[in-house]
């Protein structure tokens, strides 16, 4: 029976020196994640304003070879379709 009280004494301080360490990391570690997501919203909107009407090209996609050059694929003929 002793052992039984011993486990249940150990256990209820245990998840009371958690509930105590979660009460105070829990809510620095949420002020930590809005700082951190404010700054990137702030970032993002301070980009600088391209005036209206220009272009600008973040990422330009590789072009495929062509196997070949084209003089050797052959002749292209126009053709129409007889019912």
């Amino acid at each position: 029976m002793g052992y039984i009280l011993n486990f249940l004494l150990i256990a209820i301080i245990v998840l009371w020196v958690i509930r105590l360490l979660v009460r105070m990391i829990f809510p620095a570690v949420i002020r930590n994640a809005f700082g951190n997501m404010q700054n990137q919203a702030q970032q993002q909107q301070q980009r600088p304003r391209r005036p209206e009407g220009t272009i600008s090209i973040d990422y330009m996609p590789q072009k495929e070879k062509k196997k070949g050059n084209a003089d050797k694929l052959g002749d292209f003929v126009d053709y129409e379709e007889v019912k």
